[in-house]
């Protein structure tokens, strides 16, 4: 058998660079990116997670300056608008465009049932006034003295967009107050719950043996627990002694204590697969310390669920606290939540009688939505596989 030449087998034509394809602008930019850009394109593409991004960090910003962007101080009453309903908002009276204004009230009392009824009094127009100082004056935190406003009440006028209480008190400026507790509880919470979730889920996962035996038991016993009685029970535990601030951090302390077994199960399971994976064998023969494999390496692994967890998180924070609030067995005067204000709506008849009292369960709503939709496109963002 006669052997071919080696031509037959080596391919003698010189190489050519202009048959290799090239990359366009666009694909060049996405294989050169990094990790964190590339789920910045991602998440942009979640148009509803955007929006609901946007509207928290608004909330968020709202309560970081709620002196300033709230029309009355927290604790301002005006005993003579008790229980008094919503101002609409007008641009136009009788036909002529004067901007934002409010009608002031005529009040009587209905006898048969003892109601203060309140009605429009056209001939009361009262222009509102933006960017304006007033004579709420506030404690800017608690630190800085000062009277400036986004918006001012009507001089020898008033401005209740959402209604007052049973003290006269604006709501719409109790819940810009409240916002700064309510939203804060939970990432302290959310913050607990996630070191303890991933520490000790990931400590479960990657030793095994005892540890793991130890972490699977104290996860089954407060399992076990029914969620509200055992938040009721140690939410009462508190001293009544405890200032305001103190039963702040215990209540937030509380709730991140008996969230965080769902995390470390779910983290425990992703580990004992991930464990036996080539990447960690090589990081362990390469020396790596027992925490920079879990830190470094394995819990990346997965950070489209550890996102997710924390963002669902949250909003479980926050209607623990407003629940608990609202029993009364959770924050309680003179410290201001939404829960707390809720507190007041426990009360039927006066419900029935202004339901205007129920309006600080909408910013919970909306905080529980935008919190979901963000979960899930900082999810599919993470997610490696999308």
């Amino acid at each position: 058998m006669s052997k071919k030449p080696l031509e037959h087998y080596v391919n003698p034509a010189p190489f050519d660079p202009l048959s290799v394809t090239k990359l366009t602008p666009q694909q060049e930019r996405y294989y050169t990116a990094s990790q964190w850009q590339i789920m910045w394109w991602k998440f942009r593409k979640h148009k509803l997670a955007v929006y609901s991004g946007i509207i928290l960090g608004c909330m968020y910003l709202v309560a970081l300056f709620a002196e300033i962007v709230a029309p009355y101080n927290l604790h301002n009453r005006e005993i003579d608008f008790i229980y008094a309903p919503p101002q609409a908002v007008h641009f136009f009276h009788e036909d002529e465009f004067i901007g934002p204004f409010v009608y002031g009230y005529d009040y009587t009392l209905n006898m048969e049932n003892l109601k203060r009824e309140y009605t429009s009094n056209p001939s009361q127009v009262n222009e509102l006034q933006f960017f304006c100082r007033s004579n709420q004056d506030y404690a800017f935190w608690g630190l800085i003295s000062g009277d400036f406003h986004i918006v001012c009440p009507p001089e020898n006028g008033t401005f209740f967009v959402w209604g007052t209480d049973r003290l006269g008190r604006d709501i719409f400026s109790r819940i810009i107050y409240g916002s700064r507790i309510s939203l804060t509880i939970g990432l302290i919470g959310v913050f607990i719950s996630f070191v303890l979730g991933t520490l000790l889920g990931g400590m479960a996962g990657y030793f095994g043996g005892l540890i793991d035996t130890f972490v699977l038991r104290a996860i089954e016993i407060l399992k076990s627990f029914p969620t509200l009685p055992l938040f009721m029970t140690l939410s009462a535990l508190l001293p009544v002694t405890w200032s305001p601030l103190g039963v702040f951090f215990g209540i937030s302390i509380i709730l991140g204590l008996l969230d965080w077994p769902g995390l470390a199960r779910a983290v425990r399971s992703k580990l004992l697969s991930l464990r036996e994976e080539d990447f960690t064998t090589a990081a362990q023969l390469m020396g790596a310390s027992h925490a920079r494999v879990i830190g470094r390496h394995l819990l990346p692994s997965f950070s489209s669920h550890l996102i997710a967890s924390a963002t669902l998180a949250v909003p479980m924070m926050i209607l623990g606290e407003t629940s608990l609030s609202f029993l009364g067995l959770g924050l309680r005067a003179p410290i201001t939540s939404w829960g707390v204000l809720l507190n007041e709506a426990q009360n039927i008849s006066a419900v029935v009688l202004y339901p205007w009292l129920l309006l600080p369960v909408q910013p919970v709503i909306l905080v529980v939505l935008c919190y979901n939709f963000l979960g899930d496109g900082l999810r599919d963002a993470a997610d490696p596989y999308k």
